[in-house]
């Protein structure tokens, strides 16, 4: 099965909430790979690498989990690089 990269950038109230403990929390156990960090322009960064199912329970978890922050998403996709060896917030 092919690795997927996903970059997904919320916007909205999604700093200095705890998005990013939050985030970390509700993807423990998913099979993953990759970071989230606060962005200097507001935003919140969520770059996943994992199957494309896998992917997509993460994405599903974190609206589920998080919604109520988030006004807009936006994401793109390209094959993964394999360069993360499990997944965390960065600073």
């Amino acid at each position: 099965m092919a690795l997927e990269r996903r970059r997904i950038l919320y916007s909205g109230h999604v700093q200095g909430v705890g998005f990013r403990w939050r985030t970390e929390s509700a993807l423990r156990g998913l099979p993953i790979a990759g970071y989230v960090k606060n962005l200097p322009d507001g935003r919140v960064e969520l770059i996943l690498e994992g199957s494309p199912a896998d992917n997509d329970e993460a994405a599903r978890r974190v609206r589920e989990s998080l919604g109520r922050y988030i006004e807009a998403e936006a994401q793109d996709t390209g094959a993964g690089t394999g360069e993360f060896s499990g997944f965390g917030i960065l600073r």
